[in-house]
């Protein structure tokens, strides 16, 4: 772990967003596995991933932390869970492209929630990214009316939401750590895997997968952007999870044939020049006040 903790914190960041990146993949390379299965044996191997993580690093604190992270952490790993879910149900129900492109609009949704509940401004490049992202949604999902997968686009839209005001929450009590939060997340989304399922035995094929998912991709990736992102500015953080957006679909593309529309393509490119150009906007904010 303190291997870990040495490297750059964009560096983790990359490292973090290339691993989310396969996400997509994976949900679609199951064999004969329901969502809700998936999402269960998926949550099983990120909590023991967390949870190990949490040994290593807090040792006999492992309680005291979770238990310090208090009401806020435990309603924003309760939010983060039903995000995972929402992840797994859009992944099952739409295009890697779609879900990826739709995830990326979380900055929108923060500046706007930003707005109403923490009195931000919003200044006339977030508002001109708010139009040019809601514009590209609109070619992206106008083109899904008919192809069955709108359930799948609007189920996404949680995952952004959820996300927007999970940071919300980090933003109004900043002492909540946000590594005992992934636990509780991990915890709310499996149990609802488990309700959902009728049953939970699958083959190991599948075990396999779910065991590559909870460990190596949201595992490992959500490690990587919470220790990096303790040493990075957020909207370099931000500029660099765009890599997510344009690996998922790339990696579905290449090995499970998943091809994107071209309205889909052009709707998702609208979408990250949007958030490129609100994460570029926040970046030159920060360096006016940090200088260093």
């Amino acid at each position: 772990m303190n291997l870990i903790s040495k490297l750059p914190g964009p560096l983790l960041i990359f490292l973090g967003a290339f691993c989310l990146s396969f996400g997509g993949l994976i949900v679609k390379s199951f064999e004969g596995s329901t969502l809700w299965q998936i999402l269960f044996w998926r949550q099983v191997f990120f909590i023991i991933t967390v949870t190990l993580f949490l040994y290593f690093n807090y040792k006999k604190n492992v309680f005291s932390k979770i238990y310090l992270s208090g009401i806020p952490g435990l309603i924003g790993g309760i939010i983060l869970g039903i995000g995972f879910s929402s992840y797994v149900f859009a992944m099952y129900n739409t295009t890697v492209a779609n879900t990826n492109f739709i995830i990326q609009t979380q900055t929108i949704f923060l500046a706007i929630f930003g707005y109403f509940f923490l009195k931000e401004k919003i200044s006339k490049i977030t508002l001109s990214s708010i139009i040019l992202a809601i514009s590209g949604l609109i070619l992206m999902l106008g083109n899904t009316l008919s192809s069955g997968q709108m359930s799948g686009n609007i189920v996404a839209f949680i995952m952004p939401i959820t996300f927007a005001i999970l940071i919300l929450i980090v933003r109004k009590y900043p002492t909540v750590d946000m590594v005992p939060l992934q636990l509780v997340a991990g915890v709310v989304a499996m149990i609802i895997g488990f309700l959902a399922s009728p049953k939970i035995s699958i083959s190991m094929y599948d075990i396999f997968l779910a065991f590559i998912s909870g460990t190596f991709q949201i595992g490992l990736g959500f490690i990587f952007i919470t220790i990096g992102a303790k040493k990075t500015l957020s909207a370099m953080v931000g500029i660099i999870m765009l890599t997510e957006a344009i690996l998922g679909p790339l990696w579905a593309w290449l090995f499970v044939n998943e091809n994107p529309s071209f309205y889909v393509l052009i709707g998702g490119g609208i979408i990250i020049f949007a958030v490129f150009l609100q994460f570029v906007s926040s970046f030159k904010g920060e360096n006016k006040y940090n200088p260093q």
